[in-house]
């Protein structure tokens, strides 16, 4: 397969799940923006909003153009902004781009799908987007997500183009679940106390897990309430859940394992690494290492694997690349 192929259908896979990534990270803020909290004084506004920004390496950009972080500034920055690469409707653009680019490379109903994406998104004024609510915006964003790809697994052909967008999908999700780890370790729970306190961790918990669309599976797996470690554990180290680092580690090690057709090749080895981390792995020993420390070593070596799988498969640049994790 072309470099270019490849390269286009790895990133229009790569944008449309991360256009889904940024509308669950947006329901995350707002799931803890609205939580009827006491904080303490002097506390900033927009807290939530302010900690997607930097989990999505986006927070100088965001104030060298819109400067103090409000709830409405940055709804529309992340959703519509056309000037934001990381915007939801900058990513589905970009991604329709890359499908065109590669019409032959895909099914007449995968463009068809990305198409009727990209033209509902252009067609979404201000006015529309405030009439018809966020809630109703972040299910659409995911539908439309969804829907490419069920398309995709259901008319595509199971040759390296289709492994290379799977490789896409789960790159691009198990950055997002690092990130929406950083969102909610960062978020402080001072100035509560006792059961206030309790209570304020558990919605806020609830509120990722939400996001994440693993509420279910938390309560089937643990059959407990929820607490910090269980959660942790769920989102990093459990196959069970589609969007765990876990499953999404696994999943990129056996798509280049039949990519790269060496065993031993750098690649692999890497991808196979974090795979072994993630399966082997103990949440005690996460814990005691630091959740923080952790995600941004795991982050640098997502990056490292990104980067080799450019070096090894894709064109020698960093288009539509991720920004840095805080």
């Amino acid at each position: 397969m072309l470099c270019r192929t490849a390269n286009d259908l790895y990133w229009a896979a790569r944008h449309i799940e991360r256009a889904e990534n940024t509308a669950r990270m947006i329901d995350i803020a707002q799931r803890i923006d609205l939580l009827p909290e006491r904080t303490e004084a002097g506390r900033q506004e927009a807290a939530a909003w302010k900690r997607v920004l930097e989990a999505l390496g986006i927070a100088p950009a965001y104030a060298a153009r819109h400067g103090e972080a409000t709830p409405e500034r940055v709804l529309r920055y992340l959703c519509l902004e056309a000037d934001n690469p990381s915007s939801i409707y900058a990513c589905i653009r970009t991604a329709r781009e890359s499908a065109r680019a590669q019409r032959g490379a895909i099914t007449v109903e995968m463009y068809e799908d990305i198409n009727t994406s990209w033209l509902e998104i252009r067609a979404l004024g201000n006015e529309r987007f405030e009439s018809e609510g966020l809630p109703r915006f972040i299910e659409w964003v995911k539908t439309r997500s969804a829907s490419f790809r069920g398309v995709t697994v259901g008319t595509m052909g199971r040759d390296e183009g289709y492994q290379f967008m799977r490789l896409g999908v789960f790159t691009e999700r198990a950055d997002c679940c690092v990130r929406m780890l950083d969102i909610k370790y960062s978020e402080p729970l001072t100035g509560e106390a006792g059961d206030a306190r309790k209570a304020l961790g558990y919605y806020q918990w609830s509120a990722l897990l939400y996001a994440m669309s693993a509420f279910e599976t938390y309560r089937r797996l643990y059959r407990t309430a929820i607490t910090p470690e269980r959660v942790a554990e769920l989102m990093i180290l459990r196959e069970d859940l589609p969007r765990s680092l876990a499953a999404c580690t696994a999943a990129i090690h056996g798509v280049l394992q039949l990519l790269s057709g060496q065993p031993k090749s750098e690649v692999v080895r890497q991808a196979g690494a974090l795979a072994a981390e993630t399966r082997y792995g103990r949440i005690d020993a996460i814990l005691a290492e630091g959740m923080d420390v952790y995600l941004e070593r795991f982050m640098g070596r997502l990056f490292s694997l990104a980067a080799e799988v450019d070096r090894h498969f894709l064109l020698a640049n960093d288009v539509g690349a991720a920004p840095a994790a805080k």
